[in-house]
């Protein structure tokens, strides 16, 4: 299998000279997170995850989990390499220090958890799940239960999961049946079974916190009825310590296309005690912070994936000789030339790249907004900034996970037939790569809460958050000769953007069903809109290093390069989704059910 070595050189640029990481110093709580701190927090990263996890990522997949007698083990090493992750902090990193965390930002832990999904996307779903109920936990716990379960859960010593989906229920909630009843004693007796609930059970930790969705005896129908409760394992004693086990079992294990080491259960709730949080018929707000959370990650695990394929594919490329080059021989003293020269793999390999740099990008300008979201001392510079979050959510979500997808094809593309036998572990990216569309709200329907809720939401300051900066980068460079080639194409890119915004706003209002049908193309085309962005902004920093002794590595020549790559034949697509938008949904709408 294609080893993983951890991209520091690209995340250090991003971080320091796309968005001026020195400036997270001035966050109230962030002073003393300057590079000399940083920078070996991201290399130890990167050892534990090219020495540690990624040679377990494929025999991980080969064995999968297992349940025998109600016990769920995880693949051979997992343990293991688990108590190394968990003695490392790494379970820790972003959490508030009060409650025994480390509290770095945000953006920093973007970078992480792209080298973790990288190297082994299914073992970082144990303490990815773990996070979001974090987040949950945090927010709307009471004090007992946040002193109770939050240490724990930082230090790694518990995990956490978050239990949605039902047999008859996934995308709609309202239809919800897991019922919670008083117990007379201030908890809640829960009763139901739950599918697809990812790190349900396993052998890593003592204990497994559950935040349930369930319905109270009194709760009105359809979400609004909806409360949220704390359902652990193992029940935790006054004192702290674990006590006696509660009624959860892991009825069964789903045998999945892809991310096969990590346990993906069926949890039946039979009277199981559980404690409250938050208000009752309001879990959907608690829910939303750990999904919120949770899809965030899911763009950075799609992100991940292509960057492992396109490691992959071009190492394979390098060595793979075949054929000669249409312009010539270039290897006269091989039998044939290597893969690398051929104008097709050579377009497959740079789609590839510019798919992950531009990501990358995207990523970290949103981790960073959140920073700013949570720690910046002016109140309008926070708000601003979660607006900013709250609309690039969805984007990032669906737009990194369907590019994922698009570039760990494209790796196996690069290696033909070799490509789709296991043994070069390329096909796993793509089985890997393919829950990132579906699951925390399929990438259909982040669209339509882009189009539908984070579009009009705050009367349409969330767009501005991200109008605003590209008008004005536009406006400062559009004169400017040497740039031309690069903003351009974003100007032109950004009316578009403009022009199909307002055909969504107009037809939402009368006709919503036609902004559903354009929904997704219109959630791309923003999503390109911000990679032209972020790739203008590159190559203007870039450019002006290229070819000189500061590019000895040539590094920003490589970049300038990717950003020509990513404007020329990447960034065209957005005309067809701009073509395909204004044609609205009549086709869709009038094509008859009984023809199907």
């Amino acid at each position: 299998m294609a080893g993983y070595k951890a991209p520091l050189r690209d995340m250090r640029y991003v971080l320091y000279d796309l968005f001026d990481g020195a400036s997270l110093t001035t966050l109230p709580g962030y002073e003393e997170f300057t590079a000399d701190l940083i920078d070996p927090v991201l290399e130890e990263a990167a050892k534990i995850c090219e020495d540690v996890l990624q040679p377990l990522n494929r025999p991980g997949d080969e064995e999968g989990c297992v349940l025998e007698n109600g016990v769920v083990r995880t693949p051979k090493g997992f343990p293991e390499a688990y108590r190394t992750f968990r003695e490392g902090g790494w379970t820790s990193i972003t959490c508030d220090p009060a409650h025994g965390g480390q509290g770095l930002p945000q953006v920093v832990n973007t970078f992480i958890e792209e080298m973790i999904c990288a190297a082994n996307l299914s073992f970082g779903m144990y303490p990815g799940l773990s996070h979001g109920a974090y987040v949950a936990l945090k927010q709307f716990g009471t004090e007992d239960q946040k002193a109770r379960y939050l240490p724990a859960l930082v230090d790694g010593t518990w995990t956490g999961t978050m239990c949605l989906t039902e047999p008859q229920c996934g995308t709609d909630l309202g239809l919800l049946r897991t019922k919670a009843v008083p117990d007379g004693e201030g908890g809640y007796k829960i009763t139901g079974t739950k599918i697809f609930i990812s790190a349900g059970d396993h052998d890593l930790t003592e204990n497994i916190l559950h935040l349930v969705l369930a319905r109270l005896p009194d709760a009105p129908k359809g979400i609004k009825g909806i409360s949220l409760f704390l359902v652990p394992k193992v029940l935790v004693t006054e004192e702290g310590a674990l006590g006696d086990r509660n009624a959860v079992t892991c009825g069964a294990l789903e045998h999945k296309m892809g991310i096969k080491a990590s346990s993906t259960c069926v949890l039946n709730f039979d009277e199981a005690t559980g404690w409250l949080i938050g208000e009752p018929h309001k879990g959907m707000r608690a829910m939303f912070a750990m999904m919120n959370t949770a899809r965030l990650g899911v763009g950075v695990q799609g992100l991940g994936l292509a960057e492992a394929s396109y490691q992959g594919a071009v190492a394979y490329a390098r060595d793979r000789l075949q054929g000669r080059s249409p312009s010539g021989v270039k290897a006269p003293d091989k039998p044939a030339d290597p893969l690398i020269v051929h104008p097709d793999v050579r377009r497959m390999l740079l789609t590839q790249r510019a798919i992950v740099e531009g990501g990358r990008a995207l990523a970290a300008w949103v981790g960073l907004a959140l920073d700013r979201q949570h720690h910046a001392g002016d109140p309008a510079t926070r708000a601003e900034a979660g607006e900013f979050v709250a609309l690039m959510t969805p984007v990032v979500k669906a737009l990194l996970t369907d590019l994922g997808s698009e570039a760990t094809n494209l790796g196996v593309q690069v290696f033909g037939g070799h490509g789709y036998i296991r043994e070069h572990g390329m096909e796993q990216y793509i089985r890997d790569c393919r829950i990132t569309q579906i699951y925390e709200g399929t990438n259909g329907i982040q669209a339509l809460d882009l189009v539908g809720r984070k579009l009009p939401e705050n009367a349409g300051r969330n767009l501005r958050r991200f109008f605003h900066p590209v008008a004005d980068y536009i406006e400062a460079r559009l004169d400017d000769d040497t740039l031309a080639e690069f903003v351009g194409p974003l100007a032109k890119t950004f009316v578009r953007l403009q022009q199909a915004t307002a055909q969504v706003a107009r037809v939402g209002m009368t006709k919503p069903a036609e902004a559903a049908a354009a929904a997704t193309d219109y959630q791309r085309l923003l999503g390109f809109t911000a990679l032209a962005y972020l790739w203008a902004r590159m190559a203007e920093l870039s450019l002006p290093k290229a070819g000189t002794a500061e590019d000895n590595d040539a590094f920003h020549s490589a970049k300038v390069a990717t950003a020509r790559v990513f404007m020329e034949r990447l960034l065209p697509q957005t005309s067809g989704l701009f073509a395909t938008i204004m044609a609205g949904g009549r086709s869709l709408e009038a094509f008859p059910d009984a023809a199907f």
